[in-house]
């Protein structure tokens, strides 16, 4: 938890709580957000740090850059890999995970909601262990993850049924992993995550180019500081097998560079700057180009500074005219609801390539984010496999209104940025989805000068 009365923070208005497995629906006032907020440790970067930690050859030590409340999915991934064998201590701002070299004979997975937990846990499960049950909730068993299915089968893994709850009998076979790149990069990343403890070299050959790519390179960065070795082909991935996961010790977490986007964005939109640290710009996620659409692409002023332990604080001021554009979201699908947010307030029509897989996210984010804008009394539409979003020369800007979340922690935090500029309250149901992944959102907001009631 942040001081709120700190430099360069001002307090808004927070009636309600945020914690607990209540249903939340909250009331966002127009405000203009001012400070720095201090970046979370990645969700990205935590899911696969937990899954190597779990197969190394000694206690792994993961540092995160913050201690705020862990998020849904991340504690799915620690009680999922405790399954695996491993032993894992939470304190606030680290992971303590002692590997098992015995894997329960039978475990039983519940990857809740989690499909980052779910697929790259399908083929580590599927390696390590003769048996084991996998289930879900929520949209999950919705989720696709059939391509993955097929290639473990191919591989001497019997499945059980095509889509959660099912069940594994055979230990995976290293040799030739074949599936499409376009689906999900979370198939990759699981693949990655397993093969390298196969006795025999794999390879992985994608059958269409790899979207999401970034993701995958995150998954590759965290691999190589378990001191795993793999080569980047042409359409695909050569992992050598039988190798071991080195023990790093102790290892930091990158800041999230997904989740800074709505600070970054809430800065673009108000009449105050918006600071965020702890962020590397060397980092390999994705996301980290926001800054960079934000600066070169809609025009707002964007600055960082370099601080003494590497990383850098993000500014973002307050523009007097945001441009649309046109922006391919193929690699960060995650950044498509609070971009679009940002293309409502914008001068012109922005126009959104790379949509396809948008709508196997924890909702059908084309749907949702269309309806988002709409219900707060903006314009968006399908254009084929485009979504235009109308700016506010063409609408007036937007007015405020009820969204639905969804069940989608990115609609309520999207939601929740476009509120700040709103000219009317936005009421937000099911606004405890923001705990998928940014359970401290909402006070970090607040602290900064956001207006939200629970009701």
């Amino acid at each position: 938890m942040y001081d709120p009365h700190r430099s360069g923070r001002r307090t808004g208005t927070h009636h309600g709580t945020w914690k607990g497995d209540v249903r939340l629906n909250v009331r966002l006032s127009p405000a203009s957000l001012c400070g720095t907020v201090h970046s979370i440790a990645s969700k990205s970067d935590v899911h696969r740090l937990l899954f190597c930690a779990a197969q190394a050859d000694g206690p792994v030590t993961i540092e995160m850059n913050d201690r705020s409340p862990l998020s849904d999915d991340i504690l799915t991934t620690a009680e999922v890999i405790r399954g695996l064998g491993a032993d894992v201590r939470e304190e606030p701002g680290r992971f303590t995970v002692t590997p098992s070299n015995v894997t329960p004979k039978a475990p039983t997975f519940d990857c809740r909601e989690s499909g980052s937990t779910l697929r790259f846990l399908l083929p580590v499960a599927a390696a390590r262990c003769d048996e084991s049950s996998f289930n879900g909730s929520g949209r999950l068993p919705d989720r696709p993850v059939g391509e993955l299915l097929d290639v473990l089968k191919a591989r001497g893994v019997e499945v059980s049924a095509d889509r959660l709850p099912f069940s594994f009998q055979g230990r995976l076979q290293s040799g030739t992993f074949e599936l499409p790149g376009n689906v999900s990069s979370q198939y990759i990343t699981g693949l990655l995550l397993a093969l390298p403890a196969l006795d025999g070299d794999s390879e992985i050959r994608l059958t269409t180019p790899l979207q999401s790519a970034s993701y995958v390179n995150i998954t590759l960065h965290a691999l190589s500081r378990f001191g795993i070795r793999t080569s980047v082909l042409p359409r695909g991935f050569l992992v050598p097998g039988g190798q071991p996961f080195r023990s790093p010790g102790t290892i930091l977490a990158d800041g999230d560079w997904s989740n800074a986007g709505y600070f970054f964005a809430a800065g673009a939109l108000g009449k105050d700057p918006v600071s965020v640290s702890g962020l590397s710009p060397d980092s390999p996620q994705g996301d980290k180009v926001l800054a960079g659409i934000l600066k070169e692409r809609m025009g707002a002023p964007v600055s960082k500074v370099r601080q003494e332990d590497g990383t850098c604080t993000y500014t973002v001021t307050p523009a007097e005219t945001l441009s649309a554009c046109d922006l391919d979201v193929h690699d960060i699908p995650d950044a498509f609801p609070v971009l679009a947010v940002l293309a409502a307030f914008a001068k012109g029509r922005t126009r959104f390539t790379g949509c396809e897989r948008l709508r196997f996210k924890e909702s059908d984010r084309i749907a949702s984010v269309i309806a988002m804008l709409e219900a707060l009394g903006g314009k968006a539409m399908e254009d084929g496999s485009d979504i235009i979003v109308c700016g506010a020369d063409e609408t007036g800007g937007l007015t405020g209104g009820t969204v639905q979340s969804c069940g989608d922690h990115r609609i309520v935090m999207a939601a929740a940025v476009a509120a700040l500029r709103c000219t009317g309250d936005v009421t937000v149901t099911g606004a405890e989805a923001v705990r998928k992944s940014y359970p401290s959102f909402f006070d970090e907001y607040t602290a900064l000068g956001g207006i939200a009631h629970v009701i």
